[in-house]
């Protein structure tokens, strides 16, 4: 899939930018650093934010930064995902990008944008995937389990959680003094160093 628009004029290509939503639930610190880094791009821009929750913080940082937000609460997502992929529609979005979203997302929307949403983890996938494996609890099970490697895990989505084809991982190391707080601070070091960068050289490199 690319995700530049090409319009050809005679002998005479022009290049648009394309269009990404961030999906995210919670505070958007990963969101902040995407709409951050992607002001500086020739190749897209970030044309929306959508949560689920309309006290989320990630809302404040779509206003700061004059990008478009919508709210979206549980029931839509389960009972009219079609009000989402019309809005999406609407907005001519070609990226999609899920940032700390803590719904499952509809097939309607997966089936919409094949091999064009992503997913960023707070581990190293296979391990500590799935439902329920998210934020602290995440960190939690790797503390518990002594894990001397953890990090971060870039996927594409798919319909079963976490388990899309891995697209970029990278690690931290984990102390015998970390807890699962001080766990979380490495990957997310690692979360606002690399997100941005890697979603990126994915739409390079199907321009």
């Amino acid at each position: 899939m690319a995700y530049l628009k090409k319009i050809s004029f005679d002998s005479e290509i022009i290049l648009f930018m394309s269009n990404i939503a961030i999906l995210a639930s919670g505070s958007g610190s990963n969101a902040l650093k995407i709409i951050e880094h992607f002001k500086k791009s020739k190749i897209a821009d970030v044309k929306l934010v959508v949560s689920n929750k309309k006290d989320a913080g990630v809302l404040n940082h779509a206003r700061n930064n004059g990008v478009e937000s919508l709210v979206f609460e549980n029931n839509i997502w389960s009972d009219s995902p079609d009000l989402v992929v019309r809005a999406l529609e609407e907005r001519q979005i070609d990226f999609i990008v899920l940032a700390g979203f803590l719904r499952k997302i509809p097939d309607e929307l997966i089936e919409k944008y094949p091999k064009a949403m992503v997913n960023i983890h707070p581990a190293l996938l296979p391990k500590y995937g799935g439902k329920g494996m998210y934020g602290i609890n995440v960190h939690n099970a790797v503390k518990a389990n002594g894990e001397k490697q953890t990090g971060i895990t870039i996927h594409w989505v798919t319909a079963d959680y976490d388990e899309g084809e891995i697209i970029f991982q990278t690690s931290a190391e984990v102390s015998p003094d970390d807890d699962a707080a001080s766990i979380q601070k490495k990957v997310q070091k690692l979360e606002h160093e690399y997100f941005a960068p890697v979603i990126e050289s994915i739409m390079k490199k199907n321009a």
